[in-house]
């Protein structure tokens, strides 16, 4: 499998929009689980005030990821194959208000 960069900008109003998409999201991941694998994903404020985010995947093809989209009803994104993997750090976790 290729490992995949896809960008979804400016696709929720809030937090709650979000969950119900990310939770559609490992749905659909599960039912296409011999196509494609989500590794991550990062959470963006746009400058409008919405909601995008930057994830990574795995699958067999970018057709795998464009179905994955039209399912979780959000098939407007960019995909980009990634070609290499620099990590100087691991994640971190963001800080958290208690």
């Amino acid at each position: 499998m290729q490992l995949y960069h896809i960008n979804r900008p400016w696709l929720w109003a809030n937090a709650e929009e979000l969950a119900a998409t990310s939770a559609k999201s490992e749905q659909v991941v599960q039912e296409m689980s011999d196509r494609l694998r989500w590794i991550r994903s990062y959470v963006v404020r746009e400058e409008d005030g919405r909601l995008g985010c930057v994830c990574l995947f795995q699958a067999t093809d970018e057709e795998a990821l464009r179905e994955h989209g039209r399912r979780i009803g959000k098939p407007e994104m960019e995909i980009r194959p990634v070609q290499d993997t620099a990590i100087v750090n691991p994640d971190p976790t963001p800080d958290v208000a208690a």
